[in-house]
């Protein structure tokens, strides 16, 4: 499989040269959330004794609900090394909560997350996620926010020329001493990808990077994010509601179901299809997903 395309359209992408991404798998993963009920209380419930039995019955309606919500439903899929693929499907269907137990930042109730064949038990800076605000600290300068890794394990002095390195990467050299209120929304993302790269992360987790951002400085992101992913090798996974944008990034496009999700179908995106925005396989494949998602 072949890499995102490029910003000339019916030019095939080319995959990066040298993967060094992680290999990815989910095994069957489950997830769920515990809920809580507001009415839940000792003192609540003493209150409700002293109304009417309708009060009584809608109380404890509420506590017959289900203890958790169910998001995943096992989910099973590999990610082969310097793959992009994206993840597309209806609002709140697990997307995000997939990325997160990527990164390691929750654990899945059932099933298995593994990146090059070791369970996921907790972040780690190989792992490196961007999302939909770039969270910079408003009063570090640009420079200052990229280093917050390489500052977080001692090694400040050591990983200056990846910094920079890193800031070149993103086209913000210039701006390393100018600070996050200064920056356009673009400008911001791309400070925010360069924090994550000075990691040199094998696996970029992107959280909807662009949806916040104005159609064109999207494309440009979009392909900001195609060159560094030819470049640098790593495996990406994007979750994102643009179909245009996944089928125009991807290998392959995993279209999710609704909650609790599961795989409905994992859509082979070819190099000259990506190349070819306004031709018929990439309609056509359009077309497929928005079925899938019932649009």
């Amino acid at each position: 499989m072949t890499g995102p395309t490029s910003s000339v359209p019916g030019t095939a992408p080319a995959r990066p040269t040298a993967p060094r991404g992680a290999a990815v798998r989910l095994e069957a993963v489950s997830h769920s959330f515990p809920l809580s009920h507001d009415l839940d209380h000792g003192w609540v419930q003493s209150a409700i004794r002293l109304v009417s039995p309708a009060a009584r019955a809608r109380h404890e309606a509420e506590l017959a609900k289900p203890d958790t919500l169910d998001v995943l439903d096992g989910i099973d899929l590999s990610i082969e090394p310097g793959e992009f693929i994206s993840l597309v499907g209806q609002s709140g269907c697990g997307k995000s909560t997939i990325l997160r137990l990527l990164a390691g930042l929750d654990a899945p109730r059932h099933g298995r997350v593994l990146v090059d064949g070791e369970p996921v038990t907790g972040p780690a800076p190989e792992r490196a996620m961007a999302f939909q605000d770039s969270t910079l600290l408003p009063w570090r300068t640009v420079r200052e926010n990229v280093a917050l890794g390489p500052q977080a394990r001692g090694r400040l002095e050591k990983d200056e020329r990846r910094i920079t390195a890193a800031l070149e990467l993103v086209g913000l050299r210039d701006f390393a001493d100018s600070y996050p209120s200064t920056l356009s929304g673009g400008m911001a993302q791309r400070a925010a990808l360069a924090r994550a790269l000075v990691n040199r992360p094998r696996l970029f987790l992107l959280d909807e990077p662009f949806g916040k951002l104005d159609a064109l400085t999207r494309l440009q992101l979009q392909d900001e994010i195609a060159r560094l992913w030819r470049s640098q090798g790593f495996t990406a996974v994007l979750v994102t509601h643009d179909v245009d944008e996944a089928l125009r990034l991807s290998d392959r496009v995993v279209v999710l179901s609704e909650r609790p999700a599961h795989v409905l179908e994992d859509v082979v995106v070819p190099p000259e299809v990506r190349g070819d925005e306004g031709g018929a396989e990439f309609l056509r494949l359009r077309r497929r997903i928005l079925h899938l998602l019932g649009r």
